[in-house]
């Protein structure tokens, strides 16, 4: 519930009401400095690691040189002739004192004013904005979005000097208070889905964005558990988030996460990466079409190859050669969802692995368990062709929800042409048909087709 009681100008009321909800014994980073300003009493309270001391050294080091005599009469007359910082605000109600300090700003209380001069001379931990590791670019920029929200909209705002570009900052979160940015062109966005982006974000009511940005995607937008395919974008490069914008489309950013949220989207939209604005249109064209090409290979190659190995008749003569010849001591269709798991498996290995075993141990998994399982009987030859064409081929796509969504399908097709042979071939390929013609973005739209203005 928000606070609704007031600064008072007692000192003394003041204090002891932020000590009593603050835990300043506590907690030590939460700090409180007492002082004198003008012969008047004063306290700074403000968050350790959070504030810039050199600019508190500078702004202490003015306030103490105020004398009684020239003590302002209002707390506004005080701010533009005392404090010599830029960004200095007056709020008189303690729930805004609280969001702020616990924000990272300074809070400042003089006795006989009756409200809190918050100061904003924060300074948050914050990494090098370097390229991403996985939306990397051959001839782009290199800087990447950060986990600092205010950094990841300088990058924006760097590349886009038009008046029309707004940024609308919100919170989200009873407990959390996560700052959301909203970013789009006031010229050129879809006015409906402007609208519909603020009243959701306006109506969530939890108790915190637990995981940045996937929580706030679900509290937008409650999508069906059964279908896999992504409703949003996410980028953590400032270039294609910029021509997202100009684009007309919306971008939110999270406070903590270093990705941008993009929408609406469509399957398209998601297939695309920074490589394809970079380069000719011509090239940009064969890329795309190469990776929805490799996209469907993905999905179909393995449920293909089981079909013509359960239905070995059909098979052309040209193509005999793709048949097994080895003997096959384990079922085809269970080799090939071992394997997927495998490869799962080594994927969440790679991320836990420390850097200096990483090479040594791909050697190891690459050379023993590929060669030797072959030999020993367990895989054949052709399925591990196949499934390794697919393990590589998934990293085509630059969207990793895309990327699970498109194995679900995958292993939908397999299970039911190894349970219903062409029937349940068929049937998945309905389903997986269904799956992308049916999905709606967050607009209410087609997932095929998103129009903007």
């Amino acid at each position: 519930m928000p606070d609704t009681r007031k600064v008072t100008a007692s000192i003394k009321e003041n204090v002891a009401y932020m000590n009593q909800v603050l835990p300043v014994e506590e907690s030590f980073d939460i700090v409180q400095r007492e002082m004198t300003v003008g012969g008047r009493e004063a306290s700074f309270y403000f968050i350790n690691g959070f504030v810039n001391d050199e600019s508190m050294l500078k702004i202490m080091d003015s306030l103490f040189g105020v004398k009684a005599e020239n003590m302002p009469g209002s707390v506004t007359a005080f701010v533009k002739e005392c404090i010599p910082y830029v960004e200095v605000n007056v709020i008189g109600d303690f729930d805004q004192v609280f969001r702020n300090l616990l924000s990272g700003t300074a809070c400042f209380f003089v006795d006989g004013y009756e409200a809190c001069i918050v100061i904003d001379c924060r300074s948050y931990p914050a990494r090098s904005v370097d390229e991403p590791d996985k939306d990397k670019s051959l001839r782009g920029s290199r800087d990447g979005f950060v986990e600092t929200i205010v950094f990841n909209t300088a990058l924006m705002r760097r590349r886009i000097r038009d008046s029309h570009l707004v940024m609308q900052m919100l919170e989200v979160g009873e407990s959390s208070r996560t700052d959301v940015a909203v970013c789009y062109m006031s010229d050129r966005v879809d006015k409906e889905l402007l609208d519909n982006v603020m009243s959701r974000l306006k109506s969530i009511r939890t108790d915190a964005l637990r995981m940045n940005q996937q929580s706030l995607a679900e509290c937008l937008f409650k999508r069906k558990w059964f279908n896999p395919f992504p409703k949003f974008k996410f980028t953590e490069r400032p270039d294609t988030a910029a021509v997202c914008l100009l684009e007309g489309k919306v971008v939110i950013m999270v406070d903590n996460s270093p990705s941008a949220m993009i929408l609406p989207t469509s399957v398209f939209d998601i297939i695309e990466e920074a490589n394809d604005y970079y380069f000719p249109t011509l090239t940009g064209i064969y890329l795309k079409i190469t990776r929805g090409l490799i996209a469907l290979m993905t999905v179909f190659l393995t449920p293909v190859f089981l079909l013509f190995m359960q239905n070995l008749n059909w098979l052309p003569k040209v193509f005999a050669f793709v048949a097994v010849k080895d003997t096959v001591n384990i079922p085809l269709i269970f080799q090939l969802l071992l394997l997927e798991i495998a490869i799962d498996g080594l994927r969440l290995a790679a991320l836990n692995t420390p850097n200096m075993l990483s090479t040594p141990l791909s050697v190891i998994a690459g050379l023993v368990m590929g060669e030797f399982s072959v030999a020993s009987g367990w895989f054949n030859s052709e399925v591990m062709l196949y499934m390794a064409f697919v393990a590589v081929a998934n990293y085509t796509q630059p969207n990793f929800e895309l990327g699970y969504a498109l194995k679900f399908m995958r292993l939908l097709l397999l299970v039911l042409t190894a349970m219903f042979n062409w029937i349940g071939f068929l049937a998945g390929c309905i389903i997986v048909i269904c799956s992308i013609c049916f999905n709606k973005t967050l607009s209410g739209r087609s997932y095929l087709n998103v129009k903007l203005n």
